[in-house]
């Protein structure tokens, strides 16, 4: 079995801010472990550095087996990389390399005798390379994933996937693939409910060593035999499952408050025992001896510095404000999404939490969208610009906003290109599509609320995923939307936002109306409407996560 292991590792980052310093790991024979920490802390940082794609500053790595990897992007690709090109970058090296070169003779390729010869040598190198077993595995991956074979969409834009079918096929190709070491950033984002429980069930049952960052509480819970935590600078191991961690980091951090006090104590008695000897000796020159051996014993003592600090406990501090609206904030009427949902009804009523459930592919985002544009018939200065900035959607039937309701959409993607390029405090204090701005002094104060003081001049798209999915849901906070439209938006969060999302949402004097696979989020709604594979749209009692 492969393995990977850090030793004493540290990163600092270009602003010249140390990231973390002296992590230390292992993750080997088959083990299933947990990547956790706030966003920021440096999650998706280590696993590049166990990749080999940023150099640590100190310390190393050790590996051994083969290494697969799957990064964060997967799942959000827009460009024009086909599933040929996406599956190749999967591939173990060999494979990758004889890849790219059978594909470069095969542009090359026309009459003439030297490029036949040429792609005849990639062809032969192909081969010995793996390439065709390679070939198998991709078509097993692209029947489980599209239930078509290899050759009907090798070239097919990958972007044309949904998210999920994106991360199914990475996911079926490195899991059923040769090497022994898997790195896998949150894997489960953009996966429903079904293809959660498959990925859970799939990671329990392989021999290969896992090490993934995810924020799913109940996919943690289903498939961590050990937990790393990344904070404080530093990272540590708890050798348990999830369901024990919370527990396991309280007990941590009571033995290092117990060693700081005990630490303190030790000081002050040796600086008190310094001013004894120091008055003796102002009266006894025999006294001066003790005083020089007390000073380098207390100098030594604060050479070796204090404990390890514990982590500071993150103070995220939501306030979705809301405010009162019509009794019924979403009225839909015989509304039927082209190609994607039989016509339906639903009312909505102010204050009403309701979870929106169902497969990939079934409509549930159209359906945000539509209301976020204010819906079929949308009232002149309700809706947000960047609502109307969304793309239409194609629908028959009517979906009526109640009065006074203004939406506020959260993308699952994270897409405003209105703030590309500019930092999160310019954006406060500038304003943005939706809003005016405010004084530097304000927007400082509402970043520290979400613990983005110290991202405060970096570019928005340079956040984390969970950095990123702060500020909207910030701008949401600012924009005085009744009526939050989230789709998916605990994917990015950490532990402690999601939490204090959660809290936010319960106190929030609005409508709520969340696109969500995260079964630990939903138990936070009162309703739930299912959208499910057969374009049927109902009304269920209790989250129902199995229909397709």
């Amino acid at each position: 079995m492969g393995h990977i292991e850090a030793m004493g590792v540290g990163h600092v980052l270009p602003d010249g801010r140390e990231l973390f310093t002296d992590v230390s790991f292992r993750v080997g024979d088959g083990a299933k472990v947990a990547l956790v920490g706030p966003n920021g802390a440096g999650k998706t940082t280590l696993l590049r550095m166990v990749a080999g794609e940023i150099q640590p500053v100190r310390g190393s790595f050790v590996r051994s087996g083969g290494l697969g990897v799957m990064s964060q992007f997967i799942g959000s690709i827009a460009d024009g990389t086909t599933l040929a090109d996406l599956a190749l970058s999967l591939a173990a090296p060999a494979v990758r390399g004889a890849g790219e070169r059978l594909r470069a003779a095969e542009r090359a390729l026309d009459a003439t005798e030297r490029t036949q010869l040429r792609y005849a040598d990639a062809l032969a190198a192909w081969g010995e390379a793996g390439g065709y077993a390679a070939e198998v595995e991709f078509d097993t991956a692209a029947v489980a994933t599209l239930g078509l074979p290899w050759e009907k969409v090798r070239d097919r834009p990958a972007s044309t996937l949904s998210g999920g079918e994106q991360k199914r096929f990475a996911l079926e190709l490195l899991l059923r693939g040769p090497d022994e070491v898997l790195l896998l950033d949150e894997p489960d984002n953009f996966l429903d409910v079904p293809g959660k429980r498959w990925l859970e069930g799939r990671i329990r049952e392989s021999v290969k060593s896992i090490l993934y960052v995810s924020h799913d509480r109940e996919l943690l819970a289903n498939t961590a035999k050990r937990v790393i935590t990344v904070e404080a600078g530093t990272a540590w191991t708890h050798p348990g499952g999830f369901a024990s961690w919370h527990e396991a980091r309280v007990a941590r951090h009571d033995r290092l408050d117990e060693q700081r006090r005990r630490w303190d104590e030790e000081k002050a008695k040796l600086e008190r025992l310094v001013t004894y000897y120091k008055v003796k000796a102002a009266h006894n020159d025999g006294m001066a001896s003790r005083l020089q051996a007390a000073r380098t014993r207390l100098a030594k003592f604060v050479e070796a510095g204090p404990p390890q600090e514990k982590a500071r406990e993150q103070s995220i501090r939501m306030r979705l404000g809301g405010g009162r609206t019509g009794k019924r904030a979403v009225v839909c009427s015989g509304l039927e999404l082209d190609g994607l949902t039989y016509p339906f009804d639903l009312e909505v009523w102010f204050g009403d939490r309701v979870a929106v459930l169902g497969a990939n592919g079934t409509g549930k985002s159209h359906f945000l969208r539509l209301l976020a544009r204010g819906g079929t018939d949308p009232e002149p200065d309700t809706v947000p610009a960047s609502g109307e900035a969304l793309s239409e959607v194609r629908h028959d039937g009517t979906a009526r906003l109640g009065a006074r309701v203004r939406p506020g959409h959260f993308s699952q993607t994270h897409d405003r290109p209105d703030l590309a390029g500019r930092t999160i405090l310019d954006v406060l204090v500038g304003g943005d599509v939706d809003r005016a701005g405010m004084t530097r002094g304000d927007a400082m104060k509402s970043l520290s609320r979400y613990e983005l003081a110290e991202q405060a001049d970096q570019r928005f798209e340079t956040l984390s995923g969970g950095q990123q999915a702060r500020v909207l849901i910030l701008l949401l906070e600012l924009s005085g939307a009744t009526l939050l439209l989230l789709d998916e938006p605990t994917d990015n969060l950490d532990l402690a936002s999601a939490e204090a999302l959660e809290q936010a949402i319960a106190a929030f004097a609005g409508t709520v109306l969340a696109v969500t696979h995260d079964r630990w989020f939903t138990r936070g709604f009162d309703r739930f409407v299912l959208f499910s594979g057969d374009g049927e749209v109902i009304e269920t009692p209790e989250p129902d996560w199995d229909v397709r």
